[in-house]
């Protein structure tokens, strides 16, 4: 399970691994109610890895919601059941239907409501690649001798009711014995001596049992070759498993992850587990995952500089997804967008209000990209859509950073931990969210659940204003120093009728600044403010506490629906995305490196070529574009024959000394050997 939308628009193509992957990581979803309750898994799976395959027992006990006549779970496609035992052992059929990955299991008695029963599949399959995955084009489940990983996400053991039906479970794992293996619950290890019988593989293989009392979603596993960095530290039992390549690495991101589970439990509480374990996946999958007790990284993220900012946000998810889970499709967003803004409370922590500015600012690009359906109204989207995760994980957060502002500090952290602990180990709804938030304001909030939850639209202010400078006996008597000496008079619009926030107002003065806070009610709201220093300046919610549909998130937003496009293959459609972003911005860097990128997928060297110039010559904004444009144009003279010329744009990238998203490494890889364009990945 994972999601990252926002870093999208950070990142390079040849380094871009996010948007889709991110809503990717997710099931899909029928949009009926669900007709069953799945309570209790007992698995057990021999692994080849090797060969790619696995042989499965899964023994499922659930409970009817409603007379069933047929019991419905989801299965890869590339497992083919060969068996199916009811609950006395005896055979039943099961339809296999590819387009939905279920497998359907008519119920010859059937089943009355809240009546439970047990099935048991026995089936088998070779997990190689994303030919027949659930999300197509995406792995979620790899069977492998390097690294093996079972997403909870992959189905790789029949599923109902991803990411909402809580269960307990005991999963035993078999695989060689020379690999080991993580996963969710009390863990204890068998070992198996090699065989002796001709014909037989010699090679001893282990068994590793993972039991899940507390219902949640166990079910993730990943084996494979790791080195293991252990930490006590602040009371947890902490495991790192990065590759040998990262091993020197891992005491950063064990700190990192030690400060940043404290810190989660300082607002929300003790999770379910003080035990954790990060784990390095491959870079062919999802950028992060997590799942009880796991938080994974890619490989790619795994850096120097430790990626802080992924990592929060899947520690963050032990306390939203693994301990609170949504009640239903339409409140998903407690668990992405409560993650996504605790990672945004953990960058104001280390890095100050600097850094939350510029988690924000990302927010609220991803909240406004797609925001064309109420967030209330999620479960009428595709879970596999751009904007469903546009809503759940960026809206939903900044929903979060508004209500702390409506709230204040001290009574929203309150009604998050309060939340945390009512429902650690359960399903939670927004009304059980809104209910705890509004005991605590004191009043209501349904003008303010109203404005984000079951409307669309941001608004985009404007100021306007009038100074006059006060005098008078009053001011000549007692001193300019005690009687104001300016008012400011005027008025802040904007274009949503039903509109109602709270706003700072901040006047920077010859002296002392002024901030006051106005209730900014309707299209136009009026102010009057009075200051002892002549006003120099004047702007309207200067911290950016309200999700505002500014012409730089306009334009951020253009780019992340083109990357978007791109990524869908749709060139054409990216580009005009794109090339909305230069009427916003002409001199908009990131926009000109976009356009560059889609002319370089196209081969269209000599467009690419002009628009990486103009991205150097832009705004520079962001700072990685100067590097990466160099490097880009050096692969293009490589691959056009100009080798000089290519050299002289990889030493320009070298003074840049940016190494961000691993750019000097790729340069002195290309100085010492010429850039050569994959003949299989030609055009892609």
């Amino acid at each position: 399970m994972a999601t990252d939308l926002r870093r999208v628009l950070c990142v390079p193509t040849s380094s871009l691994t996010l948007l889709l992957v991110l809503l990717l990581a997710l099931p899909s979803w029928g949009a009926e109610k669900a007709r069953l309750r799945v309570d209790d898994y007992q698995i057990e799976a021999e692994l080849t890895p090797h060969l790619h395959t696995i042989t499965a027992r899964a023994k499922v006990k659930f409970t009817a919601l409603q007379d069933l006549s047929v019991a419905v779970f989801e299965l890869h496609n590339d497992l083919r059941v060969t068996k199916v035992l009811d609950e006395k052992n005896q055979p039943l059929s099961a339809e296999r239907v590819t387009q939905d990955s279920t497998v359907r299991v008519p119920l010859p008695a059937g089943l009355a409501k809240d009546a439970s029963t047990t099935l048991t599949f026995e089936y088998e399959g070779d997990l190689e690649n994303a030919d027949n995955s659930p999300v197509p084009g995406l792995k979620l489940a790899y069977i492998g001798d390097d690294t093996t990983y079972l997403l909870y996400a992959g189905r790789w053991f029949p599923v109902s009711g991803f990411g909402l039906n809580r269960f307990t479970s005991t999963i035993r794992i078999t695989l060689p014995a020379h690999m080991i293996v993580i996963g969710s619950g009390n863990v204890t290890v068998a070992d198996h001596p090699s065989s002796n019988k001709p014909n037989e593989s010699v090679l001893p293989t282990k068994t590793f049992r993972f039991v899940s009392t507390k219902p949640s979603f166990p079910g993730t596993i990943i084996g494979g070759i790791f080195q293991e960095y252990k930490s006590d530290e602040a009371g947890m039992d902490l495991h790192v498993f990065f590759k040998p390549t990262h091993q020197s690495l891992a005491p950063a991101y064990t700190t990192t992850t030690v400060q940043e589970f404290t810190y989660f439990i300082t607002l929300y509480g003790l999770p379910p587990s003080q035990r954790l374990n990060v784990v390095e996946l491959p870079e062919d999958t999802v950028p992060y995952a997590w799942a009880p007790e796991i938080a994974g990284l890619a490989g790619s993220s795994i850096t120097e500089k430790t990626n802080y900012r992924l990592l929060a946000d899947a520690v963050a998810h032990q306390w939203w997804g693994v301990s609170v889970s949504p009640a239903t499709k339409d409140d998903w967003w407690l668990s992405d967008g409560f993650s996504r803004y605790s990672e945004a409370m953990y960058v104001e922590n280390a890095a100050g209000a600097a850094g939350l500015e510029e988690a924000v600012k990302d927010m609220s690009v991803g909240a406004l990209a797609y925001d064309t359906m109420p967030l209330s109204s999620a479960s009428k989207l595709d879970i596999y859509s751009t904007e469903f995760q546009s809503l759940a994980t960026d809206k939903g957060a900044m929903i979060l950073h508004m209500l702390r502002w409506v709230l204040g500090e001290d009574k929203y952290n309150k009604t998050m931990r309060e939340f945390a602990e009512q429902f650690a180990g359960k399903s939670a709804s927004m009304d059980d969210f809104k209910a705890i938030a509004e005991k605590n304001y004191g009043d209501q909030l349904t003008w303010f659940f109203s404005q984000w939850l079951d409307s669309t639209g941001a608004p985009e202010f404007k100021l306007k204003y009038t100074t006059y400078r006060l005098g008078g006996a009053a001011a000549t008597a007692q001193g300019a120093d005690k009687v104001p000496g300016f008012r400011v008079t005027g008025e802040v619009s904007q274009d949503l009728d039903l509109f109602r926030m709270p706003v700072d107002i901040r006047i920077d003065t010859d002296g002392k600044t002024e901030n006051k806070r106005i209730e900014v009610v309707g299209t136009t709201s009026p102010f009057t403010i009075e200051t002892f220093g002549r006003p120099r300046r004047i702007s309207i919610d200067p911290d950016h506490h309200v999700l505002t549909n500014s012409s730089d998130v306009k334009l951020r937003a253009s780019i992340l629906r083109g990357q978007a496009l791109q990524q869908q293959g749709d060139l054409s459609g990216a580009l005009t995305e794109y090339n909305k972003a230069l009427d916003l911005n002409k001199n908009s860097s990131l926009a000109h490196y976009r356009v560059a990128e889609v002319f370089f997928l196209q081969e269209n060297y000599q467009s690419s070529a002009n628009a990486y110039r103009e991205a150097l010559n832009g705004d520079g904004e962001p700072r990685w574009t100067e590097v990466w444009s160099h490097l880009q144009l050096g692969m293009i003279f490589d691959v056009t024959g100009q080798r000089e010329r290519a050299v002289n744009e990889y030493h320009q990238a070298l003074q840049t000394n940016d190494n961000t998203f691993g750019a000097l490494e790729q340069v002195r890889r290309y100085l010492q050997k010429a850039y050569e364009r994959p003949k299989e990945k030609s055009g892609q």
